[in-house]
């Protein structure tokens, strides 16, 4: 595992998985949403997003975390690890409401510098409808994926699978 790759809903808890397994062999995260919000919630153009990652996945080691579902192949086509966190929607919304509780009108350490944190319907609603809109699709991706020698896919389910996964490594 030196090229991790971890999506999943918005809640699902990929900062906080990347943040540890960072610590835990010593490899560089880099969180999406910090490089691809500017100050005040602009975000960048998809062409920038692409010479980013182009950029961050040329490097030896590297997690990274993050869906921008329009630029994912480039992370996952040069990843040994794919790492999908499928937590219950339920449990997502719960993370994502008191995240803005704890940084409320603060940045988040995994956020674009400026970008504060705040209640966004939006928002709730892609993680309420991601099992239905989002998954399918991903996990259609991950199966082409799963047939690669070179690639190692783990699928999440559930908190306690997080902490199993994260004590084995």
């Amino acid at each position: 595992m030196k090229k991790i790759v971890l999506i999943g809903s918005g809640g699902s808890g990929k900062s906080t998985l990347a943040k540890q397994l960072g610590k835990k062999l010593k490899i560089n995260v880099f969180h999406l949403d910090a490089l691809f919000w500017k100050p005040n919630w602009i975000g960048v153009s998809k062409d920038e997003q692409r010479i980013i990652q182009k950029d961050l996945v040329k490097r030896q080691e590297w997690i990274i975390d993050g869906n921008y579902g329009g630029t994912m192949e480039i992370r996952l086509n040069s990843a040994d690890t794919i790492i999908f966190l499928d937590i219950p929607r339920i449990i997502c919304v719960y993370r994502a409401f008191k995240r803005i509780l704890k940084y409320k009108n603060k940045t988040r350490p995994d956020m674009g510098e400026g970008c504060e944190e705040r209640f966004d319907l939006d928002f709730f609603r892609w993680i309420w409808n991601y099992p239905k809109v989002k998954k399918p699709g991903i996990l259609k991706n991950l199966e082409q994926f799963s047939e690669d020698k070179h690639k190692q896919v783990i699928v999440l389910k559930s908190p306690s699978e997080v902490k199993n996964f994260i004590e084995k490594v």
